[in-house]
C-alpha cells in the first residue's frame, strides 16, 4: 500500500501541506465550504427525490436504480462535495492551519485523491454519452424528466468544472487514470450482472446482440475517452495554476508546475503550512 500511496501523491509526512484541497483562489475557506456543502445538499436532495418518485410512480424500476452508472457517479459526486465541504469547514474553524484528513491514515487520503479524480472526469463521460447516444424526444417531455435529466446529465458537469477551476486542488496523479479505467471496467460487471438478474441492459449500447462488433468499439471508445478527458482536465488544472501565478504575484508560488507527489508542487498557496505546523502535525 505504501507504493500506491506514493503514486497517488500522499507519501509526504504531511498530506496536502499547501492546503490546496481546502482553499480557493477566489473564495475564503468558509465560502468554499458553503458552496461545496450546498452542491452536496442539492445532489443529495436530487437522489432522494428520484428514489421517492420512482418508488411511487415506477416501483418496478426501483430495484435497478443503483445499476446505472449515471446514478453511481452522481452518488460519488454527492459524497465528494459533502466530504470536501466538511474538511474545508474544519479547516476554516481551525484558523486555516490544518484539517482532519491531514491526520487520517494514508489510505483514506489516497481514497480522497481518487474520489476527486472520478468526480473530475466521470461527469464528462456521463454527459457526453447521454446527450450523444441515449437522449430522445422524451428526455425533456415532462417537468420531472426535464429537471431530473438536467440535474444528473448537465449540472453534474457544471459541478465538476466549478471544482476544477474554483479551488486550489493540485494535479491529479497519473496513477489515478488506470484506477479510473478499472472503475469503468468494474461497471461493465455491474451492467451484465443486472442483465443476468433482471433481464435488461442498463444502456442499449451494451447489448451484444444488437450492437455486435460495435460493442467492443463502444467499450474501447469510452476507455479512450477517459484517457483523453483525464489529460484535458489535468491540463486545465495546470492552466488554472498558471493563471493563479500571474494574477496573484504577491502569493508564495513555486516556479514550475510539477506532479502532486513532488515536494515543490505549484498551486495558489494562500496559506502554506509552516515548519512549526508540520512538526506539530507529524507528532499526531
Amino acid at each position: 500500500m505504501v507504493a500506491i500511496h506514493r503514486f497517488l501523491g500522499v507519501e509526504e509526512l504531511v498530506f496536502d501541506p499547501a492546503h490546496g484541497y481546502v482553499t480557493s483562489p477566489l473564495f475564503s475557506p468558509v465560502v468554499l465550504a458553503s458552496i461545496r456543502l450546498l452542491l452536496g445538499f442539492y445532489a443529495l436532495v436530487t437522489l432522494i427525490f428520484e428514489l421517492a418518485w420512482d418508488g411511487t410512480h415506477f416501483p418496478e424500476d426501483l430495484d435497478s436504480y443503483f445499476s446505472y452508472f449515471t446514478h453511481l457517479s452522481y452518488i460519488g459526486l454527492c459524497s465528494y462535495f459533502f466530504a470536501a465541504g466538511v474538511q474545508t469547514l474544519f479547516y476554516a474553524r481551525s484558523g486555516q492551519t490544518s484539517y482532519p484528513l491531514q491526520y487520517w491514515p494514508k489510505f483514506l487520503q489516497a481514497l480522497h485523491v481518487l474520489l476527486f479524480a472520478t468526480i473530475a472526469t466521470f461527469p464528462i463521460i456521463v454527459t457526453a454519452v447521454f446527450w450523444g447516444l441515449l437522449s430522445s424526444p422524451d428526455t425533456m417531455s415532462t417537468t420531472y424528466s426535464a429537471w431530473g435529466n438536467i440535474s444528473v446529465h448537465a449540472m453534474n458537469l457544471i459541478f465538476a468544472i466549478l471544482e476544477v477551476f474554483l479551488t486550489n486542488i493540485p494535479l491529479m496523479p497519473w496513477m489515478a487514470l488506470p484506477c479510473n479505467i478499472v472503475f469503468l471496467a468494474g461497471y461493465l460487471g455491474v451492467a451484465y450482472i443486472t442483465y443476468g438478474t433482471q433481464g435488461f441492459y442498463t444502456y442499449s449500447f451494451l447489448d451484444p446482440v444488437k450492437q455486435g462488433p460495435y460493442l467492443a468499439a463502444y467499450i474501447v471508445g469510452i476507455a479512450v475517452g477517459e484517457v483523453i478527458i483525464f489529460s484535458i482536465v489535468r491540463g486545465l488544472i495546470i492552466l488554472r495554476m498558471r493563471l493563479c501565478q500571474r494574477l496573484r504575484k504577491t502569493a508564495p508560488y513555486e516556479d514550475k508546475v510539477r506532479e502532486p507527489s513532488s515536494p515543490e508542487v505549484e498551486q495558489c498557496e494562500l496559506d502554506p503550512v509552516t515548519s512549526r505546523e508540520k512538526k506539530t502535525m507529524s507528532l499526531v
